[in-house]
């Protein structure tokens, strides 16, 4: 380079200013991930969040910059046993799971409320998970994570549900064999909540580091919690607590529970929940900096009172910053034209095969429409229900229904879920059929459906609709139709969502009948 093609090159950089440094804006996932655990292998993040009865389920995060997020994997096809979970089960199965790496294998930790602690791992993320393998067996053990420690010891933290154990506030440490397939100590309790002004303590991440273990635990519920941590030089105690984010000044409610990674440049942050109600539990990334006195904070200190408050913006963490390949975190996708459905859908139980066929020649996904199971009383009780999150702070969801009618009862559509719903659908009654909108407020209480809207379809039309919902604000959802693809009516009056058992609302299609019988009605899915 010349002299004067460099001095031109400065000149053009003191013109242009300093480099403006990338930022990124919470929630980087506007979605809902609830309890959110994440690691860096190398310089891949990997992280994971609850399920519940959602499957298939555990679904596997990846990322480059702890921004941008894809959906790789789903390491939990289904649960056992079959009579809890072969049918709608909300609000219950996987509870905060914990994803770790050690020695080369990956791992995930959860807690069933109702039947203990489970572990899954595997060589590679995005591969085949094992079966669930219990490892402690009873009512009310959750929120669990392991601890690999030094002189090759395994510990376990984890949490107790009041409405199962009976108890709640309380952490417990015991230990695990070498294999982690079994405890082999007693319950050790390390902290108890309600001694010291921390209510509701859960959700603990088990950490070491310099020479101190620990235990990091949101406090004081949901809504208007905040994050705790504790620390020992003994795994077992005593441990003492520090208070180190708190929503203080900010309109960012009740930070909860989710995990500390350290980036490739060495900076630590941490990634964790805000409950946005019909949104679900969507998630906040905090830079987070280690004191001199061992203690950390999370967020930006911006009262001075010496705790965290989560931050709105900040600058993007170290990494590649480019789009990544696969479906990312935040799809609302609608098209099915490969041999399997895309990561990001969800049935409301364990699929069953004869749920669904996949059909790329034609590149649609078919439903078959299933009888509904005995004492059913709404969409709740329906377990072939497949739905994705809904993706803030506003969607839209656009969809090709060709529907091919059998027996009178049968119904097929478009569903916004959650402890409410509502549906634009197809029905049919043996002769006829009309597009219908209904609601069902309180469904999660065993209410009926209300009709808002019927619509008698002509023979010409008898097939083929297209059907849109428009999701903004608070998840108020407007539904309209279409019978050519290009004009769209809206029918019925707007819905405004509710979230579920845990998790937020959600969209997607169902196909029922009243009967089950020989060459039964579909539904081809564009």
């Amino acid at each position: 380079m010349s002299t004067l093609t460099a001095l031109f090159a400065s000149l053009l950089l003191m013109l242009a200013g300093p480099a403006k440094t990338p930022t990124y804006t919470n929630p980087v996932l506007f979605s809902d991930y609830s309890d959110p655990d994440l690691i860096r292998v190398g310089e891949d993040y990997w992280m994971t969040a609850s399920s519940f009865t959602c499957f298939p389920g555990l679904q596997i995060l990846h990322s480059r910059n702890l921004v941008d997020w894809e959906i790789v994997n789903a390491a939990l096809t289904r649960l056992d046993p079959a009579s809890d979970f072969d049918r709608p089960s909300h609000g219950n199965g996987v509870w905060a799971p914990c994803i770790r790496y050690h020695d080369g294998t990956y791992w995930i930790f959860w807690g069933d409320p109702d039947y203990g602690i489970y572990q899954i791992h595997t060589d590679d993320p995005r591969g085949e998970w094992s079966k669930p393998h219990l490892v402690l067996a009873g009512k009310g053990l959750i929120d669990t994570s392991p601890l690999w420690d030094d002189d090759g010891r395994v510990w376990l933290v984890h949490g107790w549900a009041g409405s199962r154990a009976g108890f709640k506030s309380i952490l417990s440490v015991c230990e695990l064999d070498k294999d982690c397939t079994r405890v082999i100590g007693d319950q050790v309790l390390v902290f108890d909540g309600k001694k010291n002004g921390n209510d509701t303590v859960e959700g603990p991440k088990f950490y070491k580091k310099d020479g101190w273990y620990y235990i990091f635990a949101p406090s004081g519920g949901v809504k208007t919690g905040w994050q705790l941590v504790l620390r020992s030089r003994n795994v077992l105690g005593p441990y003492e607590h520090r208070t180190v984010l708190h929503q203080g000044p900010t309109d960012i409610h009740g930070p909860h529970q989710g995990g500390w990674v350290t980036d490739t440049a060495g900076d630590s942050w941490f990634m964790h929940f805000e409950d946005r109600y019909a949104w679900g539990r969507v998630c906040h990334l905090q830079p987070m900096t280690w004191l001199a006195d061992g203690w950390c904070i999370i967020g930006q200190d911006l009262d001075g009172d010496g705790i965290g408050e989560p931050v709105s913006s900040w600058r993007r963490p170290a990494g590649p910053q480019e789009p990544l390949p696969g479906v990312s975190a935040l799809a609302t996708t609608t098209g099915f034209t490969g041999a399997s459905i895309p990561l990001n859908w969800q049935w409301e139980a364990n699929p069953q095969f004869n749920w669904y066929m996949t059909n790329p020649t034609l590149g649609c996904l078919r439903l078959h429409c299933i009888k509904k199971q005995d004492g059913w009383r709404n969409l709740r009780d329906t377990p072939n229900i497949l739905a994705q999150k809904v993706i803030g702070p506003a969607m839209s969801f656009t969809t090709k229904l060709v529907y091919r009618p059998s027996y009178a009862g049968e119904r097929v559509g478009v569903v916004v879920t959650g402890r409410s719903y509502s549906t634009l659908e197809l029905d049919y009654d043996g002769e006829n059929l009309s597009l219908v909108r209904k609601d069902c407020i309180d469904a999660n209480q065993g209410k009926a459906e209300t009709v808002l809207a019927s619509l008698p379809l002509q023979k010409a039309d008898y097939n083929t609709v297209w059907i849109r919902v428009d999701v903004k604000d608070a998840v108020v959802c407007t539904f309209s139709y279409s019978l050519d693809g290009k004009r769209f009516k809206p029918l019925g009056p707007a819905f405004t969502g509710r979230e579920g058992d845990w998790i937020g609302a959600k969209v997607g299609y169902f196909a029922i009948s009243d009967i089950q019988k020989n060459d039964g009605g579909t539904v081809e899915i564009y």
